[in-house]
C-alpha cells in the first residue's frame, strides 16, 4: 500500500483534486496516477472509487468530506472493508489513528493559517504518525521544508497551487507531490 502511492508519486508528482464529480472523468483521462476524492456520498461513493480504479489510478478518499456518513470507527470500517479505496484523507487525528490501526494509507490534512496551527499541526502528526501529510495552503515552502525537518514525515503540498511556478517551488521545498483541483495543474 505504502510502495504504491510512493511509486505513483514518483511517477507523477501531481495529484488530481475533485471537489466535483463533474471533474471526474476529467481527472481520470489525464497522466495523474492519484486522484484524491473530496466529495461523494454514500449513494455514489462506490461506483466513483470503482469508476477511479478501472483507470488504474489509486484514489484517497477524504473522508470528512463525504455525505451520509459518520466519522467514527464503524464508518472508516464500512469505508476500508466495502468501498476500498487506496486510502483515506482526513484532519481528525482521531481516524487517522483508527485508519493506521487499520491498515490504511493515511494521509492527515493540515491547514497552516497562522504560526500556533504550524506548531499544534506538528504535535498532531507526532501524535497520528500518519503516512503522509497535505499541506493547504501548499504555497509555503518555508512551510514545507518546517514540517517535513521536524517529523520526517512525506509532505504533500495543496491548496492555492496556480501555475507550474507554485508546483516547482513547492517540489524544491522538499513536498513529494501536490494536489490541485486546478485543471490546468493535472496536465503540466
Amino acid at each position: 500500500m505504502e510502495k504504491i502511492f510512493y511509486t505513483s508519486i514518483q511517477n507523477n508528482p501531481i495529484i488530481a483534486a475533485i471537489h466535483d464529480i463533474d471533474n471526474l472523468d476529467s481527472a481520470i483521462n489525464t497522466d495523474c496516477e492519484i486522484i484524491f476524492l473530496l466529495t461523494g456520498n454514500i449513494f455514489n461513493l462506490r461506483d466513483v472509487v470503482e469508476k477511479i480504479k478501472l483507470k488504474d489510478k489509486e484514489v484517497y478518499i477524504h473522508v470528512d468530506l463525504l455525505e451520509g456518513f459518520s466519522r467514527d470507527l464503524i464508518a472508516l470500517k464500512y469505508i476500508h472493508e466495502n468501498i476500498r479505496p487506496s486510502g483515506i484523507i482526513t484532519t481528525k487525528l482521531n481516524l487517522v489513528k483508527i485508519a493506521k490501526e487499520m491498515d490504511l494509507f493515511t494521509i492527515q490534512r493540515l491547514f497552516i493559517l497562522d504560526s500556533q496551527a504550524l506548531e499544534t499541526g506538528i504535535k498532531s502528526i507526532h501524535m497520528a504518525k500518519p503516512n503522509a501529510v497535505e499541506i493547504l495552503p501548499g504555497i509555503m515552502p518555508k512551510i514545507i521544508k518546517k514540517v517535513y525537518n521536524e517529523t520526517n514525515i512525506p509532505v504533500i503540498a495543496g491548496g492555492l497551487i496556480q501555475d507550474k511556478e507554485d508546483v516547482i517551488e513547492s517540489l524544491k521545498a522538499g513536498a513529494i507531490g501536490i494536489s490541485s483541483s486546478c485543471k490546468d495543474i493535472w496536465n503540466l
